[in-house]
Parts: C-alpha cells; sequence; structure tokens
C-alpha cells in the first residue's frame, strides 16, 4: 500500500501547478506539470512490473502443488465399446 500513498502524493503535489497552468496560464507551471507527469509514468510503470511479478511469482507455487493432484485424482481413461451393427 505504500506505493500508492507515493502514487497519491505525486498526484497531490501537482494540483497547485495545473491550477497555476490552467487557470493563470503560467508557463512555468506547465513545465512543472509536465516533469510531474513524467514521474507519474514511470512510477507507473515500475508499480506495473511490480505487480506483474508478484502476482506471477504466487501463481506459480499454487501451480506446481496443482499438477501432482491433478494426476492422481484424474482416472485411467477406457476405451468406447465398439457399436454394434444392425
Amino acid at each position: 500500500m505504500n506505493n500508492f500513498g507515493k502514487l497519491k502524493d505525486l498526484v497531490m503535489s501537482l494540483e497547485d501547478d495545473f491550477s497555476k497552468f490552467y487557470d493563470k496560464q503560467n508557463a512555468a507551471a506547465g513545465t512543472r506539470v509536465r516533469k510531474g507527469m513524467q514521474e507519474l509514468k514511470t512510477m507507473a510503470q515500475a508499480f506495473r512490473t511490480e505487480v506483474q511479478n508478484t502476482k506471477n511469482a504466487g501463481a506459480a507455487a499454487p501451480a506446481a502443488k496443482a499438477a501432482p493432484a491433478a494426476k492422481k485424482a484424474a482416472p485411467a481413461a477406457k476405451k468406447a465399446a465398439p457399436a454394434k451393427k444392425k
């Protein structure tokens, strides 16, 4: 949850600069907004990678445990008897 807090703090820190840029046409605030948005993009990509790696690490462990159980539970396949001719 720490990552979410960082993300929220960054967005909230840009609020004043957004207001200055759009309401007062302050060019310097626009530069700060672009810089903050680039940082947001970088942070989002890092979080996406972290979530994906965590998800993959968690999914691999249960799958390894489930595979041997599936082999034991599956009954041997029987061949169907040929149909009788009329």
